[in-house]
């Protein structure tokens, strides 16, 4: 277990940390005109017992992710200071909708459901989240790249917030389920590693550039459900290890070879 988190860290290290740099790099030599990082909620670490997190609160990642996801941040703010790079920087709740790899909880859960499997809860199931869907992201960042300031953060937030467990009964009864049959379709498992409790922004900043998430939540499940269930396994190949409750990916080492 200990060696698999090692694993887990450094493929955070290398694509959040690394590869951001790379991307840095390569936009200060193109001298391109304007450059968003797409950051994570995460950064602000658990949101509890405090307000909603506003882009000038105090970083505070709680787990290996979220870490590499500030220290990407910091690299980009580094390079707006020192070579005027024109970096924006942005923070989104939780994405779902069409085209999403099933590694993430809605995706995954549609597609487990598809395929006759269950909705594997983690702990509980009273972690929650807020959810923007994909298209609403996409225009908040079309809204920033246009309309906002070089050098600043925004929070793309949502007002709609849902424990994991409800979420996967919410699934359930839109594939037509009765709710006496919820149960069978739910299995709960051992939490995962570094699992915060919630997180929360105020995005009340980008609000004031006019924009504000239009898809209301089960319209949007409605509509992720529907292209997952018109697409088959050919889409990506084979996603069954993305559909266990805890999966292990494999990373590739130096000399070549998976672990």
């Amino acid at each position: 277990m200990y060696h698999a988190l090692l694993i887990f860290c450094w493929y955070y290290v290398r694509n959040n940390v690394m590869g951001t740099h790379v991307m840095l790099e390569a936009a200060k030599a193109h001298k391109v005109r304007r450059f968003i990082h797409v950051s994570t909620d995460e950064v602000y670490g658990e949101v509890v017992s405090r307000p909603d997190c506003a882009e000038d609160t105090m970083l505070a990642p709680s787990n290996p992710y979220s870490a590499t996801k500030a220290a990407a941040e910091c690299l980009s703010k580094a390079y707006y200071m020192s070579f005027g790079l024109p970096i924006m920087i942005t923070r989104s709740n939780n994405v779902y909708g069409p085209y999403q790899y099933p590694e993430k909880i809605t995706s995954k859960f549609v597609c487990s459901l598809l395929r006759g499997g269950k909705c594997y809860i983690h702990g509980d199931g009273q972690n929650s989240r807020k959810y923007l869907y994909a298209a609403d992201v996409a225009d908040a960042l079309d809204v920033i790249f246009h309309q906002g300031s070089v050098g600043e953060t925004y929070n793309i937030g949502s007002a709609f917030e849902i424990s994991n467990l409800e979420l996967a009964k919410r699934l359930i009864r839109l594939f037509g389920h009765k709710e006496s049959d919820i149960p069978r379709h739910i299995e709960f498992v051992q939490d995962r590693a570094f699992n915060d409790q919630r997180y929360a922004v105020d995005y009340s900043k980008l609000e004031k550039l006019g924009w504000r998430p239009r898809m209301a939540f089960d319209t949007g499940l409605l509509k992720t459900i529907e292209w997952y269930r018109s697409r088959t396994d050919e889409w990506w190949g084979d996603i069954s290890s993305a559909l266990v409750a805890h999966p292990l990916k494999a990373f590739p080492t130096e000399d070549g070879t998976d672990v």
